[in-house]
This record gives C-alpha cells, sequence and structure tokens, in this order.
C-alpha cells in the first residue's frame, strides 16, 4: 500500500479514495491467554519504532469502562489483538516492552484510563487526533483524516457495539486492526504538518499535557447529570431523582450493566414529577410498564419513598451553587464588568484562532478563561494574566500565545461605564 501519499494533491483536489476492509496480513487471532501475551510482547519487542495502540470498550453496555480488546502495532512487527479479561490483565510482559516507548494514539484521553488500569502506559505520546486540531483540520476523527492524509477510507461501524461480547465477531476484529493499520503513518503525515505550520512544539506540550493527566476527581453531585431534570421544580422532586439514581447507580455498578439500561433516565424524571404513591401507580408510567421494571418495582417504590420522607432541611436546592462562575447568560445581570471582559477576551480569542487555525477551544480552555474573566488577577498586566493562566493549567506555548490579549481583554468596561465616563 502507498500510505505516503496525502489524500489533497497540489491543486486541491482530493483523487480517488482506497477503501480499506481488511488489515493488510489478514485479521490476527485474539490473543487470550498469558503465554499468549508474552509471545506478542516478544514479537512486538523485535519490531522498530514506535507502537500504534487502540482500545475497545463496551460504553453504554457496561458500567465500567475497562478495556474488551486492546490493539498493537508496530513496524516490522505487525498487528496484535489481545483479550484482557481472558487473560485477568495478566499483560505484564507487554507493559515491559510498551511503556518504555512512544505510543501514538487517536484521541487519546479515550483509551489511556482503561490501558492504565492494565499497568500500560506510554513514556512519550503522539495523539493524531490533537494533532489535526492543532493543525486546524475541520474532521478529526481517525476516518477523516486518514482520508486527508494518507488517501485510504477505513472500513468503518462498529465503534459503538457491544466488545464485551464473546466470541467477538469476525467483522469487529477487522475494524479493531484497521484501527491501528495507518496510525503509525498518519503520525509521521501530521507530524509533517505540524512542522511546516511551525507548530511542533505546541503539540508536543499538548501530547505531554494528554499523558500526564491525573483523573479527573469524581463529581460532587453526579445525579444532577440527570437527563431532562430541568423540567424539574421542586426540592422534594429533585429528591425523587437523587433516590432513584443513587438506587439505579447501586444496581448497575453491581451487574455491571450502563446505568441506563438498567432504568432511563427519562423514567427517572417521569417518576420525580408525577410521584406515585403506589406499585400501581408507578406501573402505570412509560417504561415502568415492561417486564423488567414491574420485577424492579419494589426498589423503585422504595427509592422515592424515601425521597418523600426526607425531613425539608435534608432536600437538594434546586438551583445550587456551582464550583466557579455562573453560566455566561446571567454575567450582564450580575456582574456587567465581568460580562464585558468575556466578550472582549472570547472576540480576540476567535480572531486569534483564526490567525492560527485551530480551534479556539484548543488555543486557550474555555472554562480557563471563564474563570479568568469572572475574577480577574488584583492588579491586571501581562505578569499576572500569565501566572493565572499557568496556574489554570494553560501550557506554556498557550501562555506566550493569549497572554497578551486577555491581560488587554481583562482592562475591558462595560459600555454603559464608558459612556458614564466620558460625561464625567
Amino acid at each position: 500500500m502507498d500510505v505516503g501519499r496525502t489524500a489533497v494533491n497540489d491543486s486541491g483536489e482530493q483523487p480517488e479514495l482506497t477503501l480499506l476492509t481488511t488489515p493488510s496480513g489478514g485479521v490476527p487471532d485474539v490473543i487470550n491467554t498469558v503465554d499468549g501475551v508474552r509471545r506478542a510482547a516478544a514479537m512486538l519487542a523485535a519490531g522498530t519504532g514506535p507502537f500504534a495502540v487502540d482500545t475497545e470498550r463496551a460504553s453504554g453496555y457496561r458500567y465500567s469502562q475497562r478495556a474488551y480488546l486492546v490493539q498493537i502495532r508496530r513496524e516490522g512487527a505487525g498487528t496484535v489483538l489481545i483479550d484482557p479479561v481472558a487473560v485477568n490483565g495478566r499483560v505484564e510482559a507487554l507493559a515491559e516492552v510498551l511503556n518504555p516507548a512512544e505510543w501514538v494514539l487517536h484521541a487519546a484521553s479515550q483509551d489511556l484510563p482503561c490501558l492504565h488500569e492494565l499497568g500500560l502506559g506510554p513514556e512519550t505520546l503522539f495523539d493524531t487526533e490533537l494533532a489535526g486540531r492543532l493543525a486546524g483540520f475541520e474532521r478529526v476523527a481517525l476516518g477523516a483524516l486518514v482520508e486527508r492524509q494518507l488517501g485510504f477510507r477505513l472500513e468503518k461501524g462498529h465503534g459503538a457495539a457491544d466488545w464485551s461480547r464473546r466470541p467477538l465477531p469476525a467483522d469487529w476484529l477487522a475494524y479493531a486492526a484497521l484501527d491501528v493499520e495507518l496510525l503509525l503513518e498518519l503520525r509521521a503525515s501530521l507530524e509533517a504538518e505540524l512542522i511546516s505550520q511551525n507548530k511542533l512544539a505546541w503539540g508536543l506540550e499538548e501530547f505531554e499535557a494528554v499523558r500526564t493527566a491525573a483523573p479527573p476527581p469524581p463529581r460532587a453531585e453526579p445525579w444532577r447529570r440527570t437527563s431532562g431534570i430541568h423540567r424539574l421544580r421542586s426540592p422534594r422532586q429533585y429528591a425523587a431523582v437523587r433516590s432513584l439514581w443513587q438506587a439505579r447507580n447501586t444496581i448497575a455498578q453491581q451487574r455491571d450493566i450502563a446505568p441506563g439500561r438498567v432504568l432511563p433516565d427519562s423514567a427517572i424524571v417521569e417518576a420525580a414529577l408525577h410521584d406515585p404513591t403506589g406499585h400501581a401507580e408507578l406501573l402505570s408510567l412509560p417504561v415502568f410498564r415492561g417486564r423488567a421494571q414491574r420485577r424492579m418495582a419494589d426498589v423503585w417504590s422504595g427509592a422515592l419513598l424515601e425521597a418523600r420522607e426526607l425531613p425539608k432541611s435534608d432536600l437538594p436546592d434546586p438551583s445550587p451553587q456551582h464550583d466557579g462562575p455562573p453560566p455566561p447568560n446571567r454575567w450582564a445581570e450580575r456582574d456587567p464588568a465581568a460580562a464585558a471582559r468575556l466578550v472582549a477576551a472570547r472576540g480576540a480569542l476567535t480572531t486569534l484562532a483564526e490567525q492560527l487555525r485551530m480551534p479556539v477551544e484548543n488555543l486557550a480552555q474555555p472554562d480557563l478563561v471563564r474563570r479568568l474573566c469572572w475574577q480577574p488577577p488584583a492588579e491586571i498586566d501581562l505578569g499576572s494574566v500569565r501566572a493565572a493562566l499557568a496556574a489554570g493549567g494553560a501550557r506554556n506555548w498557550q501562555v506566550e500565545q493569549v497572554g497578551e490579549l486577555l491581560a488587554a481583554a481583562l482592562l475591558a468596561q462595560p459600555k454603559a461605564t464608558e459612556k458614564a465616563a466620558e460625561k464625567d
């Protein structure tokens, strides 16, 4: 395969794409024994260069985010497919070979947590999705980048499948192997692109930040993310959602089933809105009429009763205090000066992002910008703004690019204030 060519020629036209339906060398057998893992590690050790790595999880089917398949490819060694569940996570032989090396992943932040659970983690990282974003490409899905940069179309279609299923179908395994088939060639192409745009140093900082990122802290009140909760008004209704959510989460975790498959969010909100006081009322609601929910009627009725009997002092606040600034649409009335700063900052960042050909959210983290505009340094100058950006997690290249324009934006005043100052 001529994987070095690009999908966009000198005239800007896209040539005909080559469809890939099977990996070169065929689909490898799934390795499901510890001895097989050792042999795979030895084979990979005999190859050269970085490792292309990917995983398949069962999001939407399972509670856990564990890896149900790990795909690895290396120049001179080919591709291996490993079932980490079948070997009970015993992949120490892989760790010895992979961990001291560079890995190439696409959207690495999605895969690294489940790989860390297996004791796998790279010494250095190249993230092809992030590289595509920094390069300014509008479409950065793996298939889109492979088409643009290499001229191949990948056979897709099983990304949202239940990868905990056993045995895995042959076409699923072909799909999984194709996800790493061209990652190494894509890395080379994107690295060249970043070099041509003088952005490689930025990319290396971004990749390292992803590689070393700490796990996000658990949410204080994860039940508040229940879809449709905005329809509720009273504290008692919020208590019902919380109680049902917690009961559902316990069951989902015990059975390793995705919570939405135990009880949909829509059913939780409907029960909170109608407050059924008995089995008959509960089972008359949509979703609860099904056979599975009828068997769980005692659990759901018990959760609703618990919420109904809570003293007022224990009811959740429908509008809790958020950690950080309020939603931007409320800034104008709550703090016009902060609203003016945010408008100025967003405008300046958008202009710079267009000049640099990259998404504005990759230029500066939106949450950090909001926090800075809501509560700027006591003394606004270039030094204090740069220090605040660095303390908030901005990378060195971001601080250098946006520090000066954000320092100017933080001095912006509301229009009404400006007019009043002119009259004075």
